[in-house]
């Protein structure tokens, strides 16, 4: 099934229609809530089974370019929408000696809360949780937890503002 999610995938033609392309992700195992859109490419990488390791809710849009690391859980919940080029990464290596910087290698899950927006071409790093109603501006790199509905930006990503 494995092999049957990633080449769905990463093979999807680019102009699929949206409610297709999430038909076909489903019948490779990929979990996908109701009236949620995949808009484009979805890249899945790492993880053994990314169908068992990605969990999408509903009323989601995931747009074109999303790339998703599959080392750990990723949970997007009910309302969410990722920008293009988003990159959930749920795996990174610790700092090594000298002589190799990239050490061991370390993964943690990723939850995206309902109703967030996730701005284009923003990198959320292994472990960080985006509560519910937040907003990540495009660009920003998050490194650390955000709370609920916080618009952060930056790198690395800080608040801006409360809503």
């Amino acid at each position: 099934m494995r092999t049957l999610l990633r080449g769905l995938a990463d093979r999807v033609p680019p102009y699929t229609a949206g409610w297709l392309r999430v038909r076909l992700l489903r019948a490779g195992g990929l979990a996908i809530g109701a009236r949620s859109m995949v808009g484009g490419r979805l890249r899945l990488a790492g993880g053994l089974d990314p169908a068992s390791r990605v969990r999408i809710g509903d009323d989601c849009f995931i747009n074109d370019g999303c790339r998703f690391d599959t080392s750990a859980p990723i949970t997007i919940d009910d309302g969410a929408y990722l920008g293009h080029d988003v990159a959930v990464l749920t795996s990174s290596h610790d700092l090594g000696p000298p002589e190799r910087r990239a050490g061991t290698f370390s993964c943690a899950p990723i939850h995206i809360g309902r109703g967030v927006w996730i701005g284009a071409r923003a990198v959320l790093l292994p472990g960080v949780t985006i509560g519910d109603g937040a907003v990540v501006a495009a660009g920003a790199v998050v490194t650390a937890s955000v709370s609920a509905n916080l618009v952060v930006g930056g790198v690395p990503a800080r608040e801006l503002r409360r809503l």
